[in-house]
């Protein structure tokens, strides 16, 4: 699959290294690894702002879409409009969606129906 932005393997992982980023960063993002559940930085992150990928850096989600799964991973109800890709993922001898940077492709997890439904966001 292609991407705008495209690295090798050693790119990605001096890039990550460069950022500071968890020791599991790069097989999560560039091979699709599973991070512990509760054990990411951002699963109990709850400050107003954005987040963006850890590759390449494009915004992905806004923190008022996100909510608690209690699965353990950041958990989210809309992307920004553009930013991530899904794919079909057959892996494990499931079928499920893949959700990925729509820029780099770095994995961002899967699709799940089980959360809440889209609210709509108070404005002043």
């Amino acid at each position: 699959m292609s991407h705008p932005i495209e690295k090798t393997d050693a790119e990605w992982q001096e890039l990550l290294r460069s950022k500071g980023a968890e020791p599991a960063a790069f097989q999560v993002t560039r091979h699709a690894a599973t991070e512990r559940p509760f054990t990411g930085k951002y699963e109990a992150h709850w400050a107003d702002g954005s987040y963006h990928c850890i590759c390449c850096g494009a915004k992905l989600f806004d923190s008022d879409t996100k909510f608690d799964a209690g699965c353990g991973w950041p958990s989210f109800w809309r992307a920004v409009p553009g930013a991530i890709a899904e794919h079909v993922d057959r892996s494990h001898g499931m079928v499920r969606t893949e959700t990925v940077c729509a820029q780099c492709g770095a994995h961002l997890g899967h699709v799940f129906e089980d959360g809440p439904a889209p609210r709509a966001c108070a404005t002043a």
